[in-house]
């Protein structure tokens, strides 16, 4: 494709289509653009020495042109789309991993990348902006996948992201509070959460967790399907955990079935049974859905469990007051020892559910490590005081530099005792400021281990 928004990308030849971010301006890269062999620039203003088109809205012609030219060619596709707060990126990892073990060739495209054959690229948002979710789809089709599984957040429906794409099936896993310094309001939220229903093909199917308050919402088109412990079509019995596992009980059309994995906790239980019902839906046999699910894991930084001594440590990705409460309830779950917890909020994002979260962790955890997380160009000392405003124990310590944190949890731990480190799951970094820094969470706990006789 030679078009462009990122003038370090430009190559000769290209057009270029200067966008005006949140804090970026594209027109201010332009002449950049045409050092790198830009022949056409699309903007709203300016004039300059190769072809020059202004328009008044240069993102709604970038997505027109796409759609436009682009749609026939990627809809040949089977997109599978997940939205919800929780469980997407699990969700769509675990039907990424099972079709590609049954040879159907599958990409992926979501919080943790962009994973198509043996490459995996990192991508800035759980769903980029829509030229590159348009060209990872085209090479998704020039590489002969059957499918691609895509995480679709409420973002990127709002914005137009995935303007012009329709799924084959959709699957809705939960609405818990997140993002309201975007969208103000859970119904705001909800509405746009709903968006993906109008991007359903016409022979589609969309995939419903039937226990969530608002899966009413989505029961829109004739043909869902339901998976939950209330009635469904996809009903889970029970499940029983084990260390690193659990097995699950459904039933399917008045069968019962018995599902081995590596997954842990009920939120797990959601995740897989939805994953098996897309899976199913898309035409996949039960039987060899069952046989591969021994052979999948959980994504990085997703539950991700370290034997530290005699005790655990666990990195997750939970930061929602719901992922959090979760999390710390599966673990605590026959427990023997004590559930330490890290974690923190990150700066410039909802603010409201910070006394939330505080206050969930310090009442299910024994002892609590309040640290930072992303803060971003927000005082890390009011992120920390609006945490603890919900906090009513005194079962806690704030340490703000998060690897001394990590390794004052680790010093911690006694026998049959779990740490969770839980924020920042995959990440590889801390922003401070405008500034990255690399840190990562398990690469912490490793090293910690190294240390230890």
């Amino acid at each position: 494709m030679n078009i462009k928004t990122d003038s370090r990308k430009v190559k000769n030849g290209d057009t270029f289509v200067a966008i005006k971010g949140l804090t970026v301006d594209g027109h201010d890269y332009i002449n950049d653009a045409i050092k790198n062999g830009a022949t056409k620039i699309i903007c709203e203003h300016g004039n300059y020495n190769v072809e020059t088109i202004i328009v008044n809205d240069t993102k709604k012609y970038l997505q027109e042109y796409l759609v436009n030219n682009y749609k026939d060619i990627i809809n040949e596709l089977n997109i599978i789309g997940i939205t919800g707060t929780n469980g997407k990126t699990t969700t769509s990892f675990l039907v990424y991993q099972i079709l590609n073990k049954l040879n159907i060739k599958t990409a992926y495209i979501g919080t943790i990348g962009f994973y198509i054959e043996n490459k995996i690229i990192e991508l800035p948002n759980t769903t980029p902006e829509i030229l590159d979710i348009y060209t990872m789809l085209l090479e998704a089709k020039e590489k002969k996948c059957k499918v691609v599984v895509m995480e679709v957040s409420s973002h990127a429906l709002e914005l137009k992201r995935v303007e012009g794409l329709t799924f084959t099936i959709e699957a809705f896993t939960n609405l818990t509070e997140d993002h309201l310094d975007f969208h103000k309001t859970m119904q705001n939220y909800l509405k746009s959460k709903l968006l993906l229903l109008s991007q359903l093909k016409e022979n589609g199917k969309i995939v419903i967790n039937n226990d969530d308050e608002y899966a009413k919402y989505f029961k829109v088109h004739d043909k869902y399907k339901l998976i939950g412990f209330n009635k469904s079509d996809y009903q889970i019995i029970k499940y029983k955990s084990f260390l690193t596992g659990t097995k699950i009980y459904f039933k399917y059309k008045n069968k019962r079935y018995t599902a081995k994995t590596n997954l842990k906790g009920k939120f797990n239980v959601y995740n897989y049974i939805t994953a098996l019902a897309i899976i199913r839906e898309y035409g996949t046999s039960l039987k060899d859905i069952l046989d591969i699910s021994k052979l999948i894991y959980p994504p990085k930084g997703r539950c991700e469990i370290i034997n530290v001594k005699k005790s655990l440590a666990i990195v997750d990705y939970a930061h929602t007051p719901d992922a959090v409460q979760k999390i710390i309830e599966t673990f605590s779950e026959g427990k023997k020892g004590q559930i330490i917890v890290i974690i923190g909020c990150g700066g410039n994002r909802d603010p409201l559910k910070r006394p939330i979260m505080g206050k969930i962790a310090s009442d299910k955890a024994d002892y609590v490590i309040f640290t930072n997380d992303n803060p971003r160009t927000e005082n890390e000392n009011k992120i920390i005081k609006d945490i603890l405003k919900g906090v009513q124990k005194d079962n806690y310590e704030v340490i703000l530099d998060r690897k001394e944190a990590i390794n004052k949890g680790l010093n911690l731990l006694n026998k049959n005792d779990i740490l969770l480190i839980l924020g920042k799951g995959h990440e590889d970094y801390q922003i401070i400021g405008h500034e990255k820094y690399h840190l990562d969470d398990k690469e912490i706990v490793l090293d910690y281990l190294k240390n230890v006789d």
